[in-house]
């Protein structure tokens, strides 16, 4: 029968790759369950292709719940957008189910609970954390991969990569001026509109070293970020011997995802492997923290903790709703990220689900009503 799979998020991108990875091993994989957020025409088809498959669409919470334990997966892939799966998570991994993760909110967000349950979860299974709780973002993976045989008390310091996305030759005002069309024009990867402005204004790197942290168990102090155009490095691993570690490969998130999925194995793919000959000079640079203010906003609330990193993502997710919608220009995605921090500074740490989510909704709340400066708003410029 092969290991039983369940997919939060089917339809999305990680999603449909993961059925691509399952669609090639269909003696290693057997789809147990699948969830998406609405009904559409892709889902009838997966609905069709695995019959026998607990399937639902736009599930609450406690229905995700319910989905993971009535399907008694081996692995769940979480995939979904927010925090809606992050009951399931902590459901699934203290049902004895190892997760692929691949949502931010639920480590940026409520990242000390679930690692939490990992680490118990781990304990009882006499594994590594890494193998309850399987990163499935590139860069992450990248990092687990050059981890692997690694004593932790070596590692000197970790290094996540970023392409710079479209502004990465633009001055502080151009940046901060820029239209929703100019934010969406990424160099290097085809992603979703939410990802690809945070990869514009490097929120999206800033949320990375928050989920770094907390998996790898590394201080943020000891997380590096370089530009890195070709987008061909993934990660880097420093070692206090004086030996670093990178991972390569094409940009094909088909790679990371069978990469968890197979855990501790790797299974071959269709993805090709990097040719360095083709690829000709690989360059890095050091962020600009004063052209893309909204990271240096993230390192510092992975500093403070999880209601601050909770305070984050919260306010990044409604900030960039609102530059879609044109309520702002792209500068009134840091704006309003700082407003909130400030806002919610003495926020208490949550301490269980239900602090997560009340904390969620009072910082999107009071994101909602947040009023940018002439300066920020469409109008002023038109």
């Amino acid at each position: 029968m092969g290991m039983r799979i369940a997919i939060i998020g089917a339809t999305g991108s990680i999603g449909t790759q993961a059925l691509d990875v399952v669609s090639e091993y269909p003696e290693r994989f057997t789809v147990v369950a699948l969830a998406a957020g609405s009904e559409s025409e892709r889902f009838s088809t997966l609905r069709s292709a695995h019959p026998h498959a607990h399937a639902i669409t736009g599930g609450s919470r406690q229905d995700l719940v319910a989905l993971v334990e009535a399907s008694a997966p081996d692995l769940v892939l979480v995939a979904s957008a927010g925090l809606v799966a992050l009951p399931a998570t902590l459901a699934a991994l203290r049902g004895g189910a190892a997760v692929a993760i691949a949502n931010k909110e639920t480590i940026v967000a409520g990242g000390e609970l679930v690692i939490a349950a990992a680490r118990e979860a781990a304990a009882r299974a006499g594994t590594s954390v890494l193998e309850r709780l399987r990163p499935v973002d590139s860069e992450h993976s990248a990092l687990w991969q050059c981890l692997a045989g690694e004593d932790p008390a070596s590692v000197a310091a970790l290094w996540l990569t970023a392409s710079g996305g479209p502004f990465r030759e633009r001055g502080a005002t151009e940046i901060a001026m820029a239209t929703v069309e100019e934010a969406l024009a990424h160099p290097t990867w085809s992603m979703g509109a939410k990802i690809t402005i945070d990869s514009a204004s490097l929120v999206n790197k800033g949320l990375e070293v928050i989920e770094a942290h907390r998996l790898f168990d590394v201080p943020i102090a000891q997380i590096h970020i370089a530009i890195h155009p070709q987008s061909v490095v993934h990660g880097l691993v420093e070692f206090s011997g004086g030996s670093t570690k990178a991972q390569l490969g094409v940009p094909d998130m088909r790679s990371p995802i069978a990469y968890a999925m197979g855990y501790p194995e790797r299974m071959a793919t269709r993805v090709r492997s990097v040719n360095l000959f083709e690829r000709g000079t690989l360059s890095f640079a050091a962020p600009d923290l004063i052209r893309f203010p909204g990271l240096q906003l993230a390192l510092e609330a992975g500093m403070r903790g999880q209601a601050a990193t909770g305070t984050l993502i919260a306010a990044d997710d409604v900030a960039v709703t609102r530059f879609l919608a044109g309520d702002m220009l792209f500068g009134g995605i840091p704006a309003l990220i700082e407003a909130a921090l400030t806002r919610f500074v003495h926020a208490t740490s949550p301490r269980d689900v239900a602090d997560v989510l009340a904390l969620d909704e009072e910082v999107r709340t009071f994101a909602r009503s947040w009023r940018p400066s002439a300066a920020l708003t469409r109008g002023s410029h038109a």
